[in-house]
Protein backbone atom coordinates (compact mmCIF):
# COMPACT_ATOMS: atom_id res chain seq x y z
CA UNK A 1 0.00 0.00 0.00
CA UNK A 2 1.05 3.86 -0.87
CA UNK A 3 -0.25 6.97 -0.15
CA UNK A 4 -2.32 8.63 -3.13
CA UNK A 5 -1.86 11.97 -3.35
CA UNK A 6 -3.13 15.09 -5.82
CA UNK A 7 -0.13 18.15 -5.40
CA UNK A 8 3.04 18.91 -3.39
CA UNK A 9 2.67 23.11 -3.15
CA UNK A 10 6.45 24.18 -1.73
CA UNK A 11 7.03 27.25 0.60
CA UNK A 12 3.27 27.77 1.54
CA UNK A 13 3.20 30.25 4.25
CA UNK A 14 -0.94 29.43 5.02
CA UNK A 15 -0.55 25.75 5.82
CA UNK A 16 0.40 26.33 9.45
CA UNK A 17 3.66 28.08 11.17
CA UNK A 18 6.77 29.35 9.01
CA UNK A 19 7.34 27.80 5.37
CA UNK A 20 6.10 24.45 4.96
CA UNK A 21 6.21 22.28 2.23
CA UNK A 22 1.85 20.93 2.03
CA UNK A 23 1.18 17.43 0.67
CA UNK A 24 -2.54 17.05 -0.12
CA UNK A 25 -3.41 13.26 -0.09
CA UNK A 26 -6.50 12.64 -1.81
CA UNK A 27 -10.08 11.08 -0.56
CA UNK A 28 -12.57 13.08 1.75
CA UNK A 29 -15.40 12.00 3.90
CA UNK A 30 -17.24 15.40 3.46
CA UNK A 31 -18.54 16.76 0.24
CA UNK A 32 -18.84 20.28 1.46
CA UNK A 33 -20.26 22.07 -1.40
CA UNK A 34 -18.08 25.13 -1.86
CA UNK A 35 -14.91 22.93 -2.00
CA UNK A 36 -12.08 24.66 -3.55
CA UNK A 37 -10.24 21.26 -4.03
CA UNK A 38 -12.91 19.15 -5.69
CA UNK A 39 -9.89 17.02 -7.22
CA UNK A 40 -9.33 16.11 -3.50
CA UNK A 41 -12.82 14.31 -2.78
CA UNK A 42 -13.01 11.29 -4.64
CA UNK A 43 -9.98 8.68 -3.63
CA UNK A 44 -9.89 7.28 -6.99
CA UNK A 45 -7.17 8.64 -9.32
CA UNK A 46 -8.66 11.53 -11.79
CA UNK A 47 -7.16 13.13 -14.86
CA UNK A 48 -8.35 16.46 -16.02
CA UNK A 49 -7.75 18.24 -18.98
CA UNK A 50 -6.11 21.40 -19.15
CA UNK A 51 -8.17 23.44 -22.62
CA UNK A 52 -4.94 25.95 -22.86
CA UNK A 53 -2.02 22.95 -23.44
CA UNK A 54 -4.02 21.21 -25.67
CA UNK A 55 -2.20 21.08 -28.76
CA UNK A 56 -4.76 19.19 -30.49
CA UNK A 57 -2.67 15.95 -31.70
CA UNK A 58 -5.02 13.31 -30.51
CA UNK A 59 -2.23 10.99 -28.67
CA UNK A 60 -3.67 11.04 -25.59
CA UNK A 61 -6.73 9.57 -27.18
CA UNK A 62 -5.46 6.77 -28.76
CA UNK A 63 -3.15 5.87 -25.90
CA UNK A 64 -6.48 5.49 -23.72
CA UNK A 65 -7.06 1.47 -23.02
CA UNK A 66 -10.65 2.08 -22.61
CA UNK A 67 -11.69 4.17 -25.40
CA UNK A 68 -12.48 6.84 -23.07
CA UNK A 69 -11.36 9.99 -24.41
CA UNK A 70 -12.85 12.28 -27.81
CA UNK A 71 -11.40 15.15 -28.59
CA UNK A 72 -14.15 17.91 -30.54
CA UNK A 73 -14.15 21.34 -31.24
CA UNK A 74 -15.93 21.85 -28.17
CA UNK A 75 -13.33 20.00 -26.19
CA UNK A 76 -12.15 17.19 -24.25
CA UNK A 77 -15.08 14.45 -23.07
CA UNK A 78 -13.56 12.15 -20.54
CA UNK A 79 -15.92 8.66 -19.86
CA UNK A 80 -15.22 9.11 -15.55
CA UNK A 81 -17.52 5.75 -15.48
CA UNK A 82 -14.66 4.13 -17.15
CA UNK A 83 -12.00 5.21 -16.53
CA UNK A 84 -9.32 3.34 -14.71
CA UNK A 85 -7.05 6.23 -13.29
CA UNK A 86 -3.90 4.36 -15.47
CA UNK A 87 -2.69 7.74 -16.48
CA UNK A 88 -1.75 6.46 -19.69
CA UNK A 89 -2.96 9.27 -21.60
CA UNK A 90 -1.28 12.02 -19.11
CA UNK A 91 2.07 10.17 -19.63
CA UNK A 92 1.53 10.64 -23.77
CA UNK A 93 0.25 13.77 -23.49
CA UNK A 94 3.14 15.83 -24.89
CA UNK A 95 1.64 18.94 -24.08
CA UNK A 96 0.55 18.86 -20.42
CA UNK A 97 -2.91 18.64 -20.63
CA UNK A 98 -3.75 15.86 -19.46
CA UNK A 99 -3.78 16.21 -15.62
CA UNK A 100 -2.99 13.08 -13.18
CA UNK A 101 -4.58 13.74 -9.94
CA UNK A 102 -3.81 10.72 -7.64
CA UNK A 103 -0.32 9.69 -8.03
CA UNK A 104 0.86 6.95 -5.74
CA UNK A 105 3.61 7.37 -3.95
CA UNK A 106 5.69 4.76 -0.86
CA UNK A 107 6.17 6.40 2.42
CA UNK A 108 9.86 6.36 2.13
CA UNK A 109 9.34 7.81 -1.20
CA UNK A 110 6.90 10.99 -0.02
CA UNK A 111 8.92 11.41 3.24
CA UNK A 112 12.31 12.16 1.01
CA UNK A 113 10.61 14.39 -1.63
CA UNK A 114 9.02 16.74 1.21
CA UNK A 115 12.11 16.35 2.86
CA UNK A 116 13.56 18.38 -0.30
CA UNK A 117 12.79 21.78 0.82
CA UNK A 118 13.78 21.29 4.94
CA UNK A 119 16.77 23.94 4.14
CA UNK A 120 13.68 26.27 3.97
CA UNK A 121 12.34 25.10 6.81
CA UNK A 122 13.73 27.16 9.45
CA UNK A 123 13.11 27.06 12.94
CA UNK A 124 9.08 27.29 12.83
CA UNK A 125 8.43 25.87 9.22
CA UNK A 126 7.64 22.18 8.15
CA UNK A 127 5.75 19.77 6.25
CA UNK A 128 1.74 20.48 6.55
CA UNK A 129 -0.67 17.15 5.61
CA UNK A 130 -3.58 18.04 3.79
CA UNK A 131 -6.69 17.20 1.59
CA UNK A 132 -8.63 15.91 0.59
CA UNK A 133 -8.62 14.93 4.73
CA UNK A 134 -4.77 13.72 5.18
CA UNK A 135 -6.08 11.28 8.27
CA UNK A 136 -8.46 8.95 5.59
CA UNK A 137 -5.20 7.75 4.38
CA UNK A 138 -4.13 5.50 7.06
CA UNK A 139 -0.32 5.84 5.86
CA UNK A 140 -0.50 9.39 6.52
CA UNK A 141 0.44 8.63 10.36
CA UNK A 142 4.10 6.58 9.20
CA UNK A 143 4.65 8.91 6.74
CA UNK A 144 4.29 11.84 9.91
CA UNK A 145 6.20 9.55 12.11
CA UNK A 146 9.16 9.57 9.03
CA UNK A 147 9.17 12.93 8.60
CA UNK A 148 9.07 13.63 12.60
CA UNK A 149 12.21 11.17 13.05
CA UNK A 150 14.18 13.84 10.75
CA UNK A 151 13.66 16.47 13.19
CA UNK A 152 10.90 18.24 10.91
CA UNK A 153 7.89 19.15 12.31
CA UNK A 154 4.55 18.04 10.99
CA UNK A 155 1.13 19.81 10.94
CA UNK A 156 -1.96 18.01 10.04
CA UNK A 157 -4.82 19.94 8.50
CA UNK A 158 -8.12 18.56 9.61
CA UNK A 159 -11.86 18.10 8.63
CA UNK A 160 -12.28 16.07 11.87
CA UNK A 161 -14.58 13.08 11.02
CA UNK A 162 -11.94 10.70 11.52
CA UNK A 163 -12.63 7.54 13.54
CA UNK A 164 -11.16 8.61 17.11
CA UNK A 165 -8.79 6.11 17.54
CA UNK A 166 -7.12 7.24 14.30
CA UNK A 167 -7.33 10.62 15.42
CA UNK A 168 -5.82 9.57 18.48
CA UNK A 169 -2.65 8.30 16.57
CA UNK A 170 -2.63 11.22 14.50
CA UNK A 171 -2.43 13.66 17.76
CA UNK A 172 0.49 11.50 19.00
CA UNK A 173 2.24 11.87 15.76
CA UNK A 174 1.60 15.53 15.33
CA UNK A 175 3.26 18.84 16.10
CA UNK A 176 0.15 21.24 15.13
CA UNK A 177 -3.21 20.68 14.48
CA UNK A 178 -4.99 22.86 11.83
CA UNK A 179 -8.87 22.19 12.61
CA UNK A 180 -11.57 23.02 10.43
CA UNK A 181 -14.64 23.97 12.25
CA UNK A 182 -17.49 24.95 9.48
CA UNK A 183 -20.59 25.22 10.80
CA UNK A 184 -21.94 25.00 14.75
CA UNK A 185 -25.12 23.95 13.79
CA UNK A 186 -25.48 19.87 13.01
CA UNK A 187 -28.13 20.08 10.63
CA UNK A 188 -27.23 23.04 8.93
CA UNK A 189 -23.48 20.98 8.60
CA UNK A 190 -25.57 17.94 7.34
CA UNK A 191 -27.08 19.57 4.27
CA UNK A 192 -23.55 21.50 3.50
CA UNK A 193 -21.47 18.98 4.09
CA UNK A 194 -22.94 15.80 4.12
CA UNK A 195 -22.29 14.71 7.38
CA UNK A 196 -23.37 15.62 11.03
CA UNK A 197 -20.65 17.28 13.10
CA UNK A 198 -21.17 15.34 16.38
CA UNK A 199 -18.22 13.00 15.46
CA UNK A 200 -16.16 16.31 14.55
CA UNK A 201 -16.97 18.05 17.64
CA UNK A 202 -15.61 14.59 19.36
CA UNK A 203 -12.27 14.87 18.01
CA UNK A 204 -12.28 18.31 18.75
CA UNK A 205 -12.70 18.06 22.85
CA UNK A 206 -9.26 15.57 21.90
CA UNK A 207 -7.48 17.79 20.45
CA UNK A 208 -8.33 20.24 22.95
CA UNK A 209 -6.86 18.20 25.36
CA UNK A 210 -3.76 17.47 23.06
CA UNK A 211 -3.32 21.04 23.05
CA UNK A 212 -3.31 21.55 26.39
CA UNK A 213 -0.64 19.22 26.95
CA UNK A 214 1.87 21.51 24.43
CA UNK A 215 0.79 20.64 21.05
CA UNK A 216 -0.10 23.80 18.75
CA UNK A 217 -3.85 23.67 17.88
CA UNK A 218 -5.27 26.15 15.06
CA UNK A 219 -9.01 26.55 14.08
CA UNK A 220 -10.27 27.34 10.71
CA UNK A 221 -13.58 28.02 9.37
CA UNK A 222 -14.38 28.77 5.78
CA UNK A 223 -16.30 31.74 5.32
CA UNK A 224 -19.04 30.76 2.69
CA UNK A 225 -21.33 32.99 1.29
CA UNK A 226 -25.23 31.45 1.90
CA UNK A 227 -23.43 28.90 3.70
CA UNK A 228 -21.02 29.71 6.89
CA UNK A 229 -20.99 33.38 6.57
CA UNK A 230 -23.94 34.39 9.11
CA UNK A 231 -23.30 35.86 12.52
CA UNK A 232 -25.13 33.11 13.68
CA UNK A 233 -22.92 30.36 12.94
CA UNK A 234 -19.66 32.33 13.71
CA UNK A 235 -21.63 33.17 17.19
CA UNK A 236 -22.07 29.67 17.23
CA UNK A 237 -18.43 28.53 16.80
CA UNK A 238 -17.14 31.42 18.75
CA UNK A 239 -18.95 29.81 21.59
CA UNK A 240 -17.91 26.35 21.21
CA UNK A 241 -14.45 27.65 21.66
CA UNK A 242 -14.74 30.06 24.35
CA UNK A 243 -12.36 29.70 27.16
CA UNK A 244 -10.43 27.37 25.67
CA UNK A 245 -6.72 29.40 25.96
CA UNK A 246 -5.08 26.83 24.66
CA UNK A 247 -6.12 27.05 20.75
CA UNK A 248 -3.30 30.01 19.46
CA UNK A 249 -5.25 31.20 16.77
CA UNK A 250 -8.76 31.16 14.77
CA UNK A 251 -8.45 32.26 11.40
CA UNK A 252 -12.06 33.32 9.70
CA UNK A 253 -11.00 32.01 6.09
CA UNK A 254 -12.86 34.11 3.14
CA UNK A 255 -14.51 32.03 -0.08
CA UNK A 256 -12.67 32.70 -3.07
CA UNK A 257 -13.17 31.38 -6.48
CA UNK A 258 -10.00 30.53 -8.07
CA UNK A 259 -11.19 26.73 -7.97
CA UNK A 260 -13.51 27.32 -11.00
CA UNK A 261 -11.07 25.64 -13.36
CA UNK A 262 -10.97 22.70 -11.78
CA UNK A 263 -13.98 22.08 -11.48
CA UNK A 264 -14.66 23.04 -15.54
CA UNK A 265 -11.46 20.42 -15.92
CA UNK A 266 -13.35 17.90 -14.03
CA UNK A 267 -16.78 18.90 -16.10
CA UNK A 268 -18.80 19.23 -12.67
CA UNK A 269 -21.20 21.88 -12.23
CA UNK A 270 -19.95 24.42 -9.70
CA UNK A 271 -22.90 26.16 -7.67
CA UNK A 272 -20.50 28.70 -6.38
CA UNK A 273 -19.00 29.52 -10.23
CA UNK A 274 -20.94 33.34 -9.95
CA UNK A 275 -21.03 33.66 -6.01
CA UNK A 276 -19.29 37.29 -4.83
CA UNK A 277 -16.28 37.32 -2.75
CA UNK A 278 -16.73 38.79 0.84
CA UNK A 279 -16.49 41.90 1.48
CA UNK A 280 -14.30 43.99 4.43
CA UNK A 281 -16.72 45.19 6.01
CA UNK A 282 -18.29 42.02 6.33
CA UNK A 283 -15.57 40.28 7.48
CA UNK A 284 -14.48 42.63 10.36
CA UNK A 285 -18.17 42.47 11.85
CA UNK A 286 -17.58 38.72 12.00
CA UNK A 287 -14.26 38.89 13.96
CA UNK A 288 -16.42 41.50 16.38
CA UNK A 289 -18.59 39.66 16.56
CA UNK A 290 -16.37 36.07 17.26
CA UNK A 291 -14.33 38.55 19.68
CA UNK A 292 -16.61 39.35 21.28
CA UNK A 293 -17.46 35.67 22.83
CA UNK A 294 -14.02 34.56 22.84
CA UNK A 295 -12.53 37.55 24.41
CA UNK A 296 -8.50 37.22 24.78
CA UNK A 297 -8.95 33.49 25.04
CA UNK A 298 -8.97 32.97 21.55
CA UNK A 299 -7.09 35.29 18.36
CA UNK A 300 -9.03 36.01 16.05
CA UNK A 301 -8.50 36.56 12.42
CA UNK A 302 -9.38 37.08 8.73
CA UNK A 303 -7.82 35.59 5.66
CA UNK A 304 -8.18 35.58 2.30
CA UNK A 305 -8.64 37.79 -1.11
CA UNK A 306 -11.64 40.31 -0.67
CA UNK A 307 -14.07 42.18 -2.53
CA UNK A 308 -12.08 45.63 -4.33
CA UNK A 309 -13.09 48.82 -1.80
CA UNK A 310 -14.29 51.27 -3.85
Amino acid sequence: MGIRIIDIQRMSSEDGPGLRTTAFLKGCPLSCIWCHNPESISPKPQVEWIKARCIGCHICENACPVGGLHLTAAGMTIDREHCRGCFTCADACPGGAMLAKGQMYTVEMLAKELLKDRAYFGKDGGVTLSGGEAMAQPESIELAKAIRAQGVTVAFDTCGYIAPEVFQQALENADIILYDLKLADSTAHKHFTGVFNDLILENFEAADQWARQGGKLWVRTPVIPGATDSLENIEGIARILQGRNRIERWELCAFNNLCRDKYERLGIQWEFFNAPLMTRAWMEKLCAAAKKICGESVAVSYTGALQPET
